[in-house]
């Protein structure tokens, strides 16, 4: 559905400086906030706290059994955590979202701006919506998706999450923002008495490194933990890869862990494992470590070589026999460094400054784009009038209730 320059005018009704009617949009997969591992769903619980903070009126659409303070709104009936990247459920996730974010428009209650976090079918359907839309880039420019965005980018404001990522972008896409992704230091444990373990977690994939990892550790002779779920695609991986080398003494293996638990593991670590092999668009493991004034030994590739400072909160290093040889220079560290490096870059209430001017500049730029669009559907009804065509008629959305 394309929007009609009327209905645009009546959805962008920003004031510069007042408070914004802001629509999120997260991925179906699972809750906001996550039981255990989901990155982008962290990262949308805590903007929607930020926004809230600062007197915006938030929607979340998320999958059921979200919390947030801002209202929830689910379109779907169930999570799908087995069925990551289905194009039946995102489609469908996105596309009754904008119907409920057209019908607010109808109903006189327009969404000033529409911040996407699901994915490339809310990129794709941009140009259908009402509200003008920004969409967080949360995975790399690569080969598969650099077509994508040249086709399909223009129709969003894209924002990057790391500056390596926005220097990376294609040709001919434009990347104007920079925003990283937060982190609420004060809600991670800050421990500065370690245990003797290192610490790696992330998901089951050869480009994330686990079996690095432990290459790493077992030259450094220290014991490590791994911590993370075996999704479908890497069961393969995992038994061949790291499943030989647990041993629950030199390696453990503790699944997928959430809540207080992932917390203590990462403030109890002596450092957290980084040997990914990938331009790595951010990294949230990274930065949830530095909460807790754990420092991080990293392959300095994509964000790693931003969020670790060599030095200061962290190490770079080239290899597995530099990291374990990095592992006996952590009394250089200090975790309280460690802690303020996060806190004073990627706390939400930064975050939220950061996207407040973002939804500005997307807002200014719908209405500039309104008397365009106005000019040229005068121009197309002209020409259906001569041409006895009858114009085309705009779907009414269906009904979609937001439940808090």
């Amino acid at each position: 559905m394309t929007s009609s320059p009327d209905h645009m005018l009546r959805t962008v009704s920003h004031v510069e400086g007042g408070p914004l009617r802001v629509a999120v949009l997260a991925p179906p997969w699972i809750t906001v906030p996550p039981p255990g591992y989901g990155g982008i769903e962290a990262v949308v619980a805590l903007l929607c706290e930020g926004l809230v903070a600062k007197g915006h009126d938030v929607t979340l659409f998320a999958a059921p059994g979200s919390r947030s303070v801002a209202e929830v709104c689910s379109p779907l009936e169930d999570t799908h955590a087995d069925q990551i990247g289905s194009s039946l459920y995102e489609s469908d996730h996105v596309a009754a979202s904008y119907d409920a974010i057209d019908r607010a428009g109808v109903e006189g209650r327009p969404f000033d701006v529409l911040h996407d976090h699901s994915g490339y079918t809310a990129v794709a359907m941009a140009d259908r919506v009402s509200a003008p839309v920004v969409h967080t880039v949360h995975g790399p420019f690569n080969k598969e998706t650099k077509p994508f965005y040249q086709r399909h980018g223009h129709k969003v404001r894209l924002v990057a999450i790391s500056r390596y990522q926005l220097e990376h972008a294609p040709a001919g896409v434009r990347v104007g923002d920079v925003v990283p992704n937060p982190i609420l230091a004060q809600d991670w444990p800050f421990e500065t008495d370690k245990d003797d373990y290192l610490l790696w977690m992330g998901r089951m994939d050869p480009a994330k490194g686990a079996q690095r990892a432990i290459a790493a550790a077992l030259a450094a002779g220290t014991r490590l933990v791994l911590a993370g779920p075996v999704q479908p695609g890497q069961e393969e991986y995992f038994r061949n890869e790291i499943e030989p080398h647990v041993d629950g003494r030199k390696v453990m293996f503790v699944g997928e862990v959430g809540g207080v638990h992932r917390k203590q593991l990462f403030a109890r670590a002596k450092a957290f494992l980084m040997p990914i092999r990938w331009p790595e668009p951010f990294g949230m493991v990274m930065v949830e470590a530095l909460a807790c004034g754990t420092p991080v030994i990293a392959f300095p590739e994509g964000a790693a070589s931003e969020i670790v400072i060599d030095g200061e909160n962290g190490f770079h290093v080239a290899d597995e026999a530099a990291m374990a040889e990095a592992t006996r220079r952590l009394d250089a560290i200090d975790p309280a460094r460690c802690r303020e490096s996060v806190a004073s870059r990627y706390d939400p209430a930064v975050v939220a400054d950061g996207y407040e001017a973002v939804y500005s500049r997307a807002i200014r730029a719908a209405a500039r784009r309104i008397p365009r669009l106005a000019i040229n559907r005068q121009s197309l009804t002209r020409a259906d009038d001569r041409s006895g065509r009858v114009p085309h008629r705009v779907a009414r959305a269906s009904p979609l209730q937001p439940t808090r």
